[in-house]
């Protein structure tokens, strides 16, 4: 299509990762071994926070909506990564590069949301356990996951409406996987001020503001945790945090790991791993993490496997 003497793009071509041509199928075999792992491992979170009576509790309905979202943070961008490493047509059009998008970085914001709401959580159970119940109310709980979703909604969709505007012309390839935005905005022929702006204004903040909760919500956890002499105590509240401070340690090492390295116009390789780990490895990890590090989700799981058996 042509338009003011200029050819509008009306698809785009994922260059995809650097894979030799002679070992495509192996590690397609072993991304989709990991997609699979990431969608059962945390249904099986969900289902078993579902059916367990002792899990309804605030942690886990946080848990449970984590779960949900490192699910779907997945499939935004492995099933077409999977279906591009197996055919010679890696394109996508116009419109499902700003569906892609608009999902990635809704999910994405989702879990940086969640992970503070349960460091919040964490610091109430532990600093302020009389008030615990009074303040972490069913209804709280509900108000601070609807929040999450409506700001995320909101602000992907700025985002998204702002690339919207930008024209794109000549080269229609993304050097990536998936639609990343910081990778379309390269490839746009128009302004693209209001977008870095935005990304400046309310990007920024959105990645520091969220850690820095989390920092002072376990400072406070650390020092509270030194005051009590009981060794026994000690070790239930590490083993009770121990697994959300792994998950957020993954998330956002990787994340600070990838606006670490130097801005190129050129996908590197280096990029191209990092992207990896907080796109497919960090959602198939955190159902393992839970798992092995809560005694509580043990005991669902052995709980669940008994029924079956003696049924």
């Amino acid at each position: 299509m042509v338009m003011n003497n200029q050819t509008v793009i009306s698809l785009f071509f994922l260059l995809g990762l650097p894979i030799p041509s002679e070992h495509q199928h192996l590690f397609y075999a072993l991304f989709l071994a990991m997609y699979l792992t990431t969608v059962l491992g945390n249904l099986i979170i969900i289902i078993l926070i579902h059916l367990d009576s002792h899990l309804h509790t605030p942690m886990y309905f946080f848990l449970s909506n984590l779960s949900f979202s490192d699910l779907c943070f997945s499939s935004v961008t492995m099933p077409k990564f999977l279906q591009n490493m197996q055919s010679q047509h890696t394109s996508i059009t116009y419109a499902g590069c700003l569906i892609q998008m608009y999902f990635f970085k809704l999910f994405g914001g989702l879990e940086i949301f969640l992970l503070v709401v349960m460091a919040y959580d964490r610091y109430v159970a532990i600093c302020l356990p009389l008030y615990y119940t009074r303040i972490m109310s069913p209804k709280l709980c509900v108000c601070l996951v609807l929040m999450s979703w409506i700001f995320n909604v909101l602000y992907s969709m700025l985002h998204t409406l702002l690339v919207a505007r930008l024209s794109f012309c000549k080269d229609n390839v993304i050097p990536h996987f998936f639609c990343d935005m910081s990778a379309l905005l390269k490839l746009a022929c128009s302004d693209i001020y209001i977008n870095e702006l935005m990304i400046f204004i309310l990007g920024g903040p959105l990645m520091v503001i969220p850690f820095f909760i989390i920092v002072v919500s376990y400072v406070q956890i650390v020092f509270s945790i030194l005051k009590v002499s009981s060794t026994r105590v000690i070790h239930k509240v590490f083993s009770t945090c121990g697994s959300h401070l792994s998950v957020v340690s993954l998330f956002y090492g990787t994340i600070i790991g990838l606006y670490l390295c130097p801005s190129s116009n050129n996908f590197t390789v280096n990029e191209a791993s990092i992207s990896l780990m907080y796109t497919v490895v960090t959602p198939m990890l955190n159902p393992f993490i839970y798992s092995l590090r809560n005694r509580d989700i043990k005991e669902a799981i052995i709980k669940v496997l008994i029924k079956k058996i003696s049924l």
